[in-house]
């Protein structure tokens, strides 16, 4: 076992986390939602500082992994994101192009898969029912306050399982 490998692991959400995303909220506004158009406006997101300061100071103890709703599709939009933000490495889980369960749900299987090989240290999200989930489940739980609250993603995340 390397000692990255015994390190601990921080799980970092994007969306509203490290990610602002107020300024693509107008395509979850419209009926019917513009989904696609919500998810190409990403790469323009601004990084949120307070996220992005406790990713870089996490990755001095820990094993960076980040955990989103986004859908697979959007896998190298968030890749390329991540690294114009100077932000550390680390696996990106991303909920499959098709599924469209809960957040809550999806986030919470996952860490439970990282559970079983690895001590996880830290979840930041920045939403309430996954964070609430996260805390019933035995996870340590820092609630990403700083951007803000939109209830059409609130939506989108729980009804519509789509981010």
């Amino acid at each position: 076992m390397t000692v990255r490998d015994e390190r601990p692991v921080a799980v970092f959400d994007l969306d509203n986390t490290l990610a602002d995303t107020a300024h693509r909220q107008h395509f979850l506004e419209r009926k019917p939602r513009d989904w696609d158009g919500f998810f190409a406006a990403a790469p323009a997101d601004p990084p949120l500082a307070e996220g992005i300061a406790l990713v870089r100071e996490s990755a001095g103890e820990c094993e960076i992994v980040y955990l989103t709703g986004r859908p697979e599709r959007c896998r190298q939009d968030t890749l390329d994101w991540l690294a114009a933000q100077g932000l550390p490495e680390g696996r990106v889980h991303m909920r499959r192009d098709a599924d469209r369960r809960p957040a809550r749900h999806t986030k919470l299987e996952i860490l439970r898969r990282l559970a079983r090989t690895r001590a996880i240290r830290v979840l930041v999200d920045d939403d309430e029912l996954v964070c609430e989930d996260a805390e019933r489940a035995g996870f340590t739980v820092v609630r990403a306050r700083w951007a803000t609250p939109s209830a059409e993603l609130k939506v989108a995340q729980e009804r519509e399982g789509r981010t």
